[in-house]
């Protein structure tokens, strides 16, 4: 079973202490995955209570470019944005897809035979991947499978997730092949970093929107915490139990938006690929 470390505490300091719980020092020059958040949404996580534990290893906030209209669909609007939500104020900022992009091969495919993501990922050895964990218009939730997949693939990239491997059909593809196609992204990314990985997720302002909308539903239920894990799987299938297990009533319309988008079978899907395992000792710190 994995080890998914867990505090009720969302502070800065209790980030940075769930991150050394883990006992894995991330080597070399580290890439640190956030979502930069849309112009005018009101639920992303703010650079400030990232800085302590992104100063601690000494990481270069990373990006990739939207496929979709709005602020962060080209390179020049996307770092404006950036700026504009002070990431670049406190960190050195890299947009992984500003000039080109590299193709993962994707081993026994089903849908994509090639990821592609921002060629700036060959510059690091290491990544810290912090999601805030919520609820998806599209894949039902966002944690870290997502923000591995979608998150680190180039605006072409992302477009080839949405479409099962047809950019052009990102819009019209079958559901659940999108849903299985960002595990077969995932798993490129686990081969490509080989064990280099930490995964944080961040159950806070938790809307059914994700923090990609400019006009996003408030959060409808209550903090849970922190968790951290080297497995994304496990990472996300906590997540996902602490969801069901609150006595939160706001809890059913998050189960709403997962369920009607069959946002699970990310998670399975995963799993049967070898991305991880949804087997997890849940280990709760003070």
């Amino acid at each position: 079973m994995a080890k998914v470390y867990f505090t009720e505490k969302i502070t800065s300091e209790s980030l940075l202490e769930i991150y050394k719980k883990l006992n894995m020092d991330l080597k070399g020059k580290v890439a640190v995955k956030v979502h930069s958040g849309e112009k005018g949404n009101q639920n992303y996580l703010k650079p400030l209570f990232y800085k302590e534990l992104i100063d601690y290893v000494n990481g270069t906030v990373v990006e990739c470019n939207t496929a979709y209209e709005g602020e962060r669909n080209t390179t020049e609007k996307h770092l404006k944005l950036l700026e504009n939500h002070e990431w670049t104020k406190y960190f050195n900022v890299d947009l992984l897809d500003e000039k080109e992009e590299i193709a993962l091969s994707v081993n026994n495919p089903k849908y994509i035979k090639e990821n592609y993501v921002g060629k700036n990922i060959e510059n690091y050895d290491s990544i810290l991947v912090l999601s805030h964990f919520k609820g998806h218009p599209m894949g039902g939730y966002g944690g870290a499978l997502k923000n591995i997949s979608i998150g680190l693939a180039s605006s072409h990239g992302k477009a080839n997730i949405h479409g099962a491997g047809k950019p052009d059909e990102m819009w019209t593809a079958d559901h659940d092949s999108f849903l299985e196609s960002m595990a077969e992204a995932a798993k490129t990314i686990i081969d490509y970093e080989k064990g280099n990985m930490v995964f944080i997720n961040i159950m806070a302002n938790m809307s059914v929107d994700c923090d990609c909308c400019a006009v996003a539903e408030d959060p409808c239920m209550k903090d849970i915490g922190i968790l951290a894990s080297t497995d994304p799987v496990a990472l996300d299938q906590a997540c996902i139990d602490l969801v069901y297990n609150s006595k939160d009533s706001g809890k059913d319309h998050l189960i709403e938006r997962i369920e009607s988008r069959n946002g699970l079978l990310t998670i399975k899907t995963a799993e049967e690929i070898g991305v991880g395992t949804r087997k997890y000792e849940l280990i709760k710190i003070d």
